[in-house]
């Protein structure tokens, strides 16, 4: 459905255009389709997939007979680069995600005791944040450490080995929320027990505590990301990539395990 939306979002620019040419003839010439190439904007991922569509529709055009210009794809560059909290940083937001007042108002009131556990998952483990608002407490091996995520990213299954010191912390949150020994229990249940804290409810008070940190990225590109709770994921493959080199193993040995612990291909 949403890539239905984005072809017929390409197809109507294109056809805008088209129209701010002043096209009077059946046919595209090289030069129409060129300009319009050069005026697309945004990530080259991005421009790629537009080209994409609108050949589709030229070969079209072409297969009944009207004469076009075919563009070729452009290649796409990995022009993302992604936010790496510092350590200042990461000290302000656990200090403000630990210290989140309590509000009868909130559609979740238990946010301020989800949210900080929430969020050492995710630093910790290097987690998505729909993952980790997906567990449930029989995803979790308390005595062995490790997580277990299902039907995840890209329909991936992966084991995941928590630090014993989350381990602990993690348990101590199960214990203090009641639900050690309710298999289909929620880690981060709202009011309502059988549903989860939504991710859209976690990023927004994600941003509160990054507004109240004051870390922004000024000027930043509108398809651009900056600071996010997907950054954290970031910052712990960084983090890995740090403690691989003090222990005198080789970046490249480690980037296979990583790939598997996080998920990837």
């Amino acid at each position: 459905k949403s890539a239905y939306a984005h072809d017929c979002n390409y197809l109507k620019s294109f056809d805008i255009y088209l129209a701010e040419c002043g096209l009077r003839h059946r046919g595209i010439s090289e030069g129409t389709i060129i300009g319009w190439v050069k005026n697309l904007s945004g990530k080259s991922s991005t421009i790629a997939n537009k080209v994409i569509v609108i050949r589709r529709f030229l070969h079209y055009l072409s297969g009944i007979g009207i004469k076009v210009f075919t563009p070729p794809v452009p290649k796409v560059i990995d022009d993302y680069v992604p936010y790496i909290f510092s350590d200042e940083e990461l000290k302000k937001v656990f200090t403000l995600s630990d210290n989140i007042p309590f509000s009868k108002r909130r559609s979740n009131p238990y946010i301020q005791f989800e949210f900080p556990m929430m969020f050492r998952l995710m630093y910790g483990c290097g987690l998505r944040v729909g993952e980790t608002l997906s567990l449930q407490m029989k995803n979790v091996d308390l005595e062995g450490g490790i997580l277990t995520l299902l039907y995840t990213k890209g329909d991936k299954q992966r084991l995941v080995p928590m630090h014993e010191t989350l381990t602990v912390i993690l348990e101590r949150y199960c214990m203090a929320i009641g639900i050690i020994g309710e298999a289909e229990s929620l880690l981060f249940p709202t009011i309502i027990k059988e549903s989860s804290l939504s991710v859209s409810a976690a990023r927004n008070m994600f941003n509160s505590i990054l507004e109240a940190a004051e870390i922004t990225v000024k000027q930043r590109a509108k398809w651009q990301r900056g600071p996010c709770l997907h950054c954290l994921r970031h910052v712990f493959t960084f983090k890995s990539f740090i403690e691989a080199e003090k222990s005198g193993r080789l970046i490249d040995n480690s980037v296979p395990y990583l790939s598997i612990y996080l998920g990837h291909d």
